[in-house]
């Protein structure tokens, strides 16, 4: 009997590469990398995937199919994705693409915050996360060449076409905010942001 699951990208991951034949969690992990879903999953913690696994296959979406046994490895399980998981895969594949979904990335959240530092420091700390992302930017738009030139179909790419013109925005972006602190067009001081209902004689 299956165990309610929660879906994830990791898990969607999974049930999708075992679409294309069974894997062991190893060889799952292998796949990640080699067709470079790492760049969209985390799957930095190889724990992290086992766990998925386990979840999976206690809620019925992945089953055991065979166990390989080699005297230069370790035994290892193969799982295979069942009619439950095909079903649950589609789900959540309709689900992430047509439901905007409320994520909490780190960069917007240090942003927010940004009024703990000075006007004048801020501009060469963006400077150096521009720097990074156009390294990105750069290396996004040579893995799209290399894997068009390789024949790729393009399907196979609208990730990487996804982070390249996100990566792209935000370099944009960032250019226009450096240059309007570094103008002088974005400045503050403590003052501007004073709470107007405050009581001025209770903060004495």
């Amino acid at each position: 009997m299956g165990t309610a699951f929660r879906g994830s990208p990791l898990a969607l991951t999974v049930l999708a590469l075992l679409h294309y034949k069974p894997l062991h969690p190893y060889g799952i992990q292998r796949l990640i990398k080699d067709w470079g879903k790492d760049l969209v999953v985390n799957v930095e913690q190889r724990t992290s995937l086992y766990r998925t696994i386990d979840r999976l296959a206690e809620a019925g979406l992945v089953a055991v199919l065979d166990t390989e046994r080699d005297h230069a490895y370790p035994e290892r399980t193969v799982y295979e994705v069942t009619d439950a998981g095909r079903e649950a895969a589609r789900e959540w594949l309709v689900d992430l693409l047509t439901v905007p979904k409320r994520e909490f990335p780190q960069f917007p959240a240090a942003l927010s915050h940004l009024l703990l530092l000075s006007p004048e420091e801020i501009p060469d700390l963006l400077e150096r996360r521009r720097t990074a992302v156009t390294a990105s930017v750069a290396e996004l738009q040579t893995a799209l060449t290399g894997q068009a030139e390789g024949g790729l179909h393009r399907a196979g790419l609208l990730e990487l076409e996804y982070l390249h013109a996100v990566a792209v925005a935000e370099e944009r972006w960032l250019a226009g905010l450096i240059d309007d602190l570094r103008s002088g067009r974005l400045t503050w001081s403590p003052a501007d942001f004073a709470d107007p209902q405050a009581d001025p004689e209770g903060q004495r």
